[in-house]
């Protein structure tokens, strides 16, 4: 039996991050309420509409829960402010340590420059699966 309920198993599924430590631990976020918003480059392929729906996935790549993006803007890398580093709720949700982390990220998969358009979503949780165990 699928862990995705019926009414969910059409929509797209993605993980946060890049790699199984980092989905978890910002899983482990969105699932406490903590984080959300989250952004990404324009050109990667799970860019949003407002009012979609998606499955997100673990470290482990099973199914953990769904969200819905509720707003989708684009700004400039310098241009995230304070409110949108709190709402993604990473280290201590200051808009210094979103921009070492982010700088860090994006400079992992080769994408960073200080004037990079990031797609910019907010999000809301919709349901966490029953069966869901976050990796210990």
């Amino acid at each position: 039996m699928s862990p995705v309920p019926e009414q969910y198993r059409s929509l797209r599924a993605f993980a946060f991050g890049d790699g199984p430590g980092l989905a978890d631990e910002l899983l482990e976020l969105v699932i406490k309420g903590i984080k959300t918003a989250t952004c990404s480059t324009e050109h990667e392929p799970n860019t949003s509409t407002s009012g979609e729906r998606w499955i997100v996935l673990d470290g482990r790549g099973e199914p953990a829960c769904v969200i819905e993006t509720t707003e989708v803007t684009y700004r400039r890398f310098g241009e995230v402010d304070a409110a949108f580093a709190y709402e993604e709720g990473e280290g201590d949700r200051s808009l210094q340590y979103w921009r070492d982390a982010h700088r860090r990220y994006f400079g992992r998969q080769g994408k960073f420059s200080e004037d990079m358009m990031l797609m910019c979503e907010r999000f809301r949780l919709v349901e966490v699966f029953r069966d869901h165990r976050l990796a210990s």
